[in-house]
């Protein structure tokens, strides 16, 4: 079998992320192994099986916030940090059936773009979960092409809207970085120790530590709904499996905060392996209501088709945007 082309991989990135997320979503705060449980032979089909709130193949605010970001990146032709908060607002504003207290904190505070993530870290000092982890698919795609050091300061800028920890942004660069190599026919994997050097110093040793080949979830000391062990779960998922399929069957499996390490999961393992190893089963029922926006509800076609347009990148080689704080 031929190895996918780069347009595939980045299909797989963004679709594999929507389709981890939908999976995931019924399982969210259950025990461990219970996806398996319930599906123990694989591709025995009726996976998307909703639940806990969600309708079958129906995703979650980790996919809604992504398209909005992907959205936000095509139209403005690049990164509009201010463009992409307003969107942001106005879909909290919107009541979604999810959103992660952190971000709905900073988002409806009333604080202007480049301050209210910030304000909110200074006065909880607690920041660093995965909800800028969790929708960086389409702008790890996005930027790609830029190379290394261009797509990690994109996703640090895109975290830091949301999320004041630099901690949160340096686990979502790391991804960006993962994403590139993957989308070039190289192996993330291999591009982990030369990804962790351009790491912020202050955060390098922990990355340094999920990320290696001899951890495993168990060793985490936080939940995974923290955005070190929800990366270095991801990566895990990818280490000890060899097709998409079964990586995010792995990272379901671990319980927790399934939806996003399924996401992030599905991300890279969509990257390596292309969309052709993302079941069709799963993905005719995935769909993602966009509340906010008119009723909106995109469908794989329609992922599909964004996903193709931000493998083209930056309309400007220049990835310049307005600063946002730093702590």
């Amino acid at each position: 079998m031929s190895a996918p082309r780069r347009t595939e991989r980045a299909l797989g990135a963004v679709v594999g992320s929507a389709v981890g997320d939908a999976l995931g979503a019924p399982f969210e705060f259950g025990p461990e192994g219970a996806f398996s449980a319930r599906f123990p032979a694989p591709g025995s089909g009726g996976e998307m099986c909703g639940g806990g709130g969600w309708d079958p193949g129906e995703a979650t605010d980790d996919t809604q916030m992504a398209v909005l970001v992907a959205e936000s990146l095509l139209e403005c032709g690049g990164l509009e940090l201010p463009d992409v908060f307003r969107r942001f607002q106005r879909w909290a504003a919107a009541e979604p059936k999810d959103i992660g207290l952190q971000t709905e904190a900073v988002l409806g505070s009333g604080d202007p773009w480049d301050l209210a993530a910030a304000l909110h870290f200074q006065c909880n000092q607690r920041a660093a979960g995965n909800g800028a982890l969790m929708r960086a698919a389409p702008s790890a795609v996005y930027f790609a092409g830029l190379g290394r050091d261009a797509t990690m300061d994109a996703a640090r800028r895109l975290a830091a809207l949301t999320h004041g920890d630099r901690a949160a942004w340096e686990g979502t660069a790391v991804l960006h970085e993962l994403v590139r190599v993957a989308l070039a026919g190289d192996d993330p994997l291999a591009a982990v120790a030369g990804t962790l050097r351009a790491v912020h110093p202050g955060h390098r040793e922990r990355y340094a530590t999920v990320l290696a080949p001899d951890w495993h979830p168990d060793l985490a000391t936080e939940f995974n709904g923290a955005v070190w062990p929800c990366l270095g779960s991801a990566v895990w998922a990818l280490r000890t499996t060899d097709r998409y399929e079964d990586a995010v069957r792995a990272a379901i499996d671990l319980g927790g905060d399934t939806d996003t390490v399924a996401a992030v999961t599905g991300a890279l393992a969509g990257a390596v392996h292309g969309i052709t190893a993302v079941p069709a089963r799963w993905t005719e029922a995935l769909h993602v209501p966009l509340p906010g926006f008119g009723g909106r509800v995109l469908r794989v076609a329609e992922l599909s088709e964004l996903a193709a347009r931000m493998a083209d990148g930056p309309r400007d080689p220049r990835v310049t945007a307005p600063s946002v704080p730093r702590p």
